[in-house]
């Protein structure tokens, strides 16, 4: 679910406040308590509890995966904001914040590829058909993970472990040329306008043309899979935007020499940061909500059975464009005898 920059000071020697260290302390434990298992759960039932995967459902099992990569890292960052050092040396600094860029981009490029797969369908229902297989799913799913990781390389490029006042600390290399701020400035800048701001936009897009299209036809369908893949991009949204708002204003800091700035990134980052963690847990927690009527009958199958459901959810949605198609070409094909009797 951005290339993630998982940190929890700034690139200063400086430490963030006690009582915001342990709202961030406990934002990272909810996340892993609740996010490894979710989302291990998710990745057992797709691949042993479904014999036909749905193109969604490839999407939401590698999305899954993201997650979970990047909670595996959360017990380094909670001793880091436990204890207020970085103990684990260079590599391991760097090793930790380029898989949180890594899951970060593939989450969200991945939710960009599932709202441009529901605008294929209702846009062009013929074509998204012929494409729409299995096979085609898996390539793009290794396009968004080979350029994630290509996306994510900056990260441990400008990470480092430096020592001040006893204390070592995971941050951002300093640039002794441009003043300290250039790295910082480049990556943070990066990291929001390929991470979020591209990427949401092409979302936001594609569903604005999906909604409006629909609202043009009156057509009685229950759309569950849409209504879920949505839930997704409005919690990914609303965890991820005061990590990059932080982003702006830390940038804005150094760029303005402003100490206000500065100490204001310094003091929200640990949280906005685990708020971004948090949303890496929250899916699993959407589908037992989407799934709700499935757990009576199927048990710990229910999650199976929601999934199983985003093939039809996919077939409605293009029955939905197709039928608004042939009312325009019925449309075009009256427009076209009326001019006719008009020349005559």
């Amino acid at each position: 679910m951005t290339t993630l920059n998982i940190t929890v000071t700034n690139s200063s020697s400086a430490t963030p406040p006690k009582s915001s260290a342990s709202l961030g302390i406990a934002i990272l434990s909810i996340a892993f308590i609740i996010g490894f298992p979710g989302n291990a759960f998710v990745i057992w039932t797709i691949l042993t509890r479904m014999k036909k995967r749905t193109v969604t459902c490839i999407l939401i099992l590698h999305l899954a995966m993201a997650d979970i990569i990047v909670i595996l890292t959360a017990p380094f960052f909670l001793h880091l904001l436990s204890n207020g050092r970085w103990i684990f040396g260079e590599i391991i600094c760097k090793m930790c914040h380029y898989i949180g860029c890594l899951s970060m981009y593939a989450s969200i490029y991945l939710i960009s590829f599932m709202s441009m797969d529901r605008f294929l369908a209702v846009a062009k229902p013929y074509m998204s058909q012929k494409i729409r297989t299995k096979l085609a799913a898996r390539i793009i799913v290794l396009v968004v993970w080979i350029q994630a990781a290509l996306l994510a390389i900056p990260t441990p490029v400008y990470r480092t472990v430096k020592t001040e006042r006893n204390r070592p600390n995971c941050i951002t290399i300093q640039d002794p040329v441009h003043g300290g701020f250039q790295h910082l400035a480049f990556q943070y800048t990066f990291e929001t306008m390929m991470g979020f701001v591209i990427p949401f936009t092409i979302i936001v897009s594609c569903y604005v043309y999906v909604g409006l299209r629909l609202r043009t036809v009156k057509f009685q369908t229950k759309h569950k899979t849409s209504r879920l893949v949505i839930m997704i991009i409005v919690t990914f949204a609303l965890f991820w935007i005061p990590y990059h708002v932080v982003n702006i204003i830390e940038v804005s800091g150094e760029l303005s020499s402003s100490k206000k700035l500065k100490t204001a990134a310094l003091v929200v980052r640990p949280n906005a940061t685990a708020l971004a963690f948090l949303s890496s847990s929250i899916n699993p927690i959407l589908y037992v909500f989407a799934g709700g009527n499935f757990i009576r009958t199927a048990g710990l199958g229910f999650m199976a059975k929601l999934f199983e459901a985003t093939g039809s959810e996919a077939g409605s949605l293009k029955k939905v464009s197709q039928v608004f198609q042939q009312m325009s070409r019925k449309q075009t094909s009256e427009v076209g005898k009326l001019n006719e009797l008009t020349e005559q």
